[in-house]
């Protein structure tokens, strides 16, 4: 396709009282991503050839919230309030000012329909390239009741009908109207302007526009696209299944690309999850937003993984919680039933057993035994650990932040450390044991009786 200028329209103003929620529909989340974020990703995508694209997002409920969803991903977007809801057509030209600025394509494509691919929406693009100034997206479900029939002759696309307006021959059509469209940028204005809202809605419907661009002579088609593309979503039980439906595609994307996933229906990913071929992740494995695991590394069950580097060569978990600014050195350990939060983990360091590491910083090669805690947090800050390379913490240590701790020192288990530690030192912290014979006798006779004159 030679490079063409391109606006999407994405209608945002869908209300979200069907999804019984206090925010806008467009904003809940399907992999941690807003349902119009992943549209914005995927028209991005569509129009990454072309420096001159521009995107428009119409908006209703929740608009300042959707303009801030949306400007994260695409700071250059324009926002256009849609005031009443009056169809489809009515939102488009809610984006007027944008339609005059006459790019060659004009996509039109839903808030709502997160799971849209951008390869769809350059097909639809390659049509108008070819020379279509109409090209709808159809799809084919296996039960087609209820949706707008495509009607086609001899290759051209001359109406789409209304299942409650088609014959029972048009019913039997399997090509169905997926809602979206791309139209020549020298004809989209009028064409959109011409709709009119004589029907028994009083609503202008985008899906007029074909009846008038066949009527002058205009090149309309249809292209076929994925069923899963066109899915809008209304309310919580579709959300749920266009989830397992984007999880599915990124589980199969990521095998193909290298990663091992003994389990892959157990395994969730968020839409900006990297993994590198040659890693193998077992079974229920959760990653929330801003992941990255280099080549090699191991993500044992039941770990939960967000806001993480994790270098290459290492071994995460079971039962590992990584939270937000944990940075895995490669060929480092973090064990079963340990929790990591802003912490750098150096090379070939290991955290094994039911440990919390917080706030901190860990040289290369050193150990952190079962039961180690840092105490970053007075209850109003927090405060950092620094330990050094190939020291040894002893198990059921607790280092009270802020401290440092040397290279090469060994920490004797059950300390609480509170001072610095120089390199090469044994640091001890706890109180020396004393015995008192026979005590434990005495205590208990003391107890019994207690427990004894509670009981009469």
């Amino acid at each position: 396709m030679t490079s063409r200028s391109c606006l999407t329209i994405i209608l945002a103003a869908g209300e979200g009282t069907r999804m019984k929620s206090s925010m806008s529909k467009v904003l809940h989340p399907i992999a941690g991503l807003p349902l119009v974020g992943h549209v914005v990703k995927a028209v991005q995508g569509a129009s990454a050839d072309n420096a001159a694209s521009a995107l428009a997002v119409v908006v209703g409920r929740g608009a300042e919230d959707v303009q801030k969803a949306v400007g994260k991903i695409n700071g250059s977007a324009r926002f256009y309030e849609q005031r009443e809801r009056l169809g489809t057509a009515h939102a488009v030209l809610a984006a007027r000012e944008a339609l005059n600025t006459h790019h060659d394509d004009v996509l039109v494509v839903f808030g709502d329909t997160p799971l849209i691919e951008e390869q769809s929406l350059r097909a639809a693009r390659e049509k108008l390239a070819d020379g279509a100034d109409i090209v709808v997206m159809g799809f084919r479900p296996e039960n087609p009741t209820g949706y707008g029939r495509l009607i086609e002759e001899a290759g051209k696309l001359v109406a789409i009908i209304e299942e409650k307006d088609a014959s029972a021959e048009q019913r039997k059509i399997t090509f169905c109207n997926g809602g979206l469209m791309a139209l020549n940028g020298r004809h989209a204005l009028s064409l959109i302007e011409a709709v009119k809202n004589d029907n028994s809605k009083g609503e202008y419907y985008l899906t007029d526009v074909v009846k008038f661009a066949h009527a002058q002579g205009l090149n309309v088609v249809a292209i076929d696209v994925p069923v899963e593309n066109v899915i809008g979503i209304n309310n919580r039980a579709e959300l749920a299944e266009a989830e397992a439906l984007w999880q599915a595609r990124k589980r199969r994307e990521v095998m193909l690309s290298g990663v091992t996933l003994i389990a892959p229906e157990t395994v969730f990913f968020a839409h900006d999850t990297q993994i590198d071929a040659d890693v193998v992740i077992e079974p229920n494995v959760f990653f929330g937003a801003k992941v990255t695991v280099a080549s090699g590394a191991v993500i044992h069950a039941f770990s939960h993984i967000e806001g993480a580097v994790i270098g290459a060569d290492t071994s995460v978990g079971p039962f590992a919680r990584l939270r937000p600014g944990a940075r895995l050195g490669e060929k480092s350990k973090v064990g079963n039933f340990c929790e990591v939060k802003n912490a750098e983990i150096g090379i070939g360091a290991k955290i094994n057993h039911l440990s919390y590491i917080g706030d901190s910083t860990i040289g290369h090669d050193t150990n952190v035994g079962a039961g180690v805690i840092t105490c970053n947090y007075d209850g109003y800050n927090k405060f950092q650990t620094v330990i050094g390379s190939n020291a040894f913490i002893g198990s059921n240590t607790s280092l009270v932040a802020p401290v440092t701790i040397g290279n090469g020192v060994y920490v004797a288990s059950g300390s609480v450390i509170t001072e610095e530690v120089p390199d090469n030192a044994l640091a001890l912290g706890r109180s020396r044991q004393v015995n008192k014979a026979e005590r434990a006798t005495v205590l208990r006779e003391k107890y019994k009786a207690i427990k004894a004159s509670k009981n009469k």
